[in-house]
């Protein structure tokens, strides 16, 4: 299915992008600036939470996509997403390091934001069942059990993180590096973007705990991917 580019009052040929595993992804090509469509979950009030995080990103030095309203005010009509193309070249593993003081910075831009809605933690699902892309109870007993420990183990401060910080989700611009693909933003513990960008002071505990996130919000959406991760995860304990 085509993203409905008409509700931007738009007409231009589209082409699909890879890179998304859980979303649809387009671009449209001949426009003065062309446009990325994305399909999405998310509902008004997760989309309309990114603002301020984006304000603290572009504060820390980062460009990111402002998703662009359609011409009714919604920003994911018949659940699809418009923003603007970023164009540049594409980072490598080994550069994310480079990132990791603007990452630091977006932190503290962002530390006194609430919780993105109907999102949880990590630390709030050992508590709770589902929030965001995790549906605890969708688990089998042994995988939430694990899941739970590991969290349990999580200490460190909790904020907001981008919450996907790898290198497909930066391009190097001649403006300075540009971080697209906020799907999975959320207040949670800052180890979950650290221990990407400063790789060398990640303990065990945040390695397993990230485990343990990739496989409880990709169980239902990506289960092939999942599983390969849970027999990571149990090698941990």
């Amino acid at each position: 299915m085509l993203p409905p580019i008409h509700l931007w009052g738009l007409s231009a040929p589209l082409e699909p992008l890879g890179g998304g595993h859980r979303n649809a992804v387009f671009r449209t090509s001949e426009l003065a600036q062309d446009l990325v469509f994305k399909s999405t979950r998310r509902t008004e009030a997760q989309l309309c939470w990114l603002t301020q995080v984006h304000d603290a990103a572009e504060a820390a030095g980062f460009t990111v996509p402002r998703l662009i309203p359609a011409l009714d005010g919604q920003l994911a009509p018949e659940g699809w997403t418009c923003e603007p193309l970023i164009e540049g070249r594409p980072f490598q593993p080994e550069d994310l390091p480079q990132i990791a003081d603007r990452v630091d910075a977006f932190h503290r831009n962002a530390k006194s934001l609430a919780q993105r809605p109907d999102f949880c933690s990590s630390r709030d699902l050992l508590t709770e069942t589902s929030g965001g892309d995790v549906d605890l109870c969708a688990l089998p007993a042994d995988l939430l059990a694990l899941c739970r420990k590991a969290w349990g183990a999580l200490d460190g401060e909790i904020g907001v993180i981008h919450g996907d910080l790898n290198a497909g989700n930066l391009i190097q611009t001649g403006a300075g590096p540009a971080l697209i693909d906020w799907d999975e933003a959320r207040r949670d513990n800052l180890a979950f973007d650290r221990l990407r960008t400063r790789p060398e002071t990640a303990t065990a505990a945040e390695k397993t705990a990230a485990l343990a996130w990739e496989v409880a919000c990709s169980w239902t959406l990506e289960p092939d991917h999942a599983a390969l991760v849970a027999r990571v995860l149990k090698t941990r304990f």
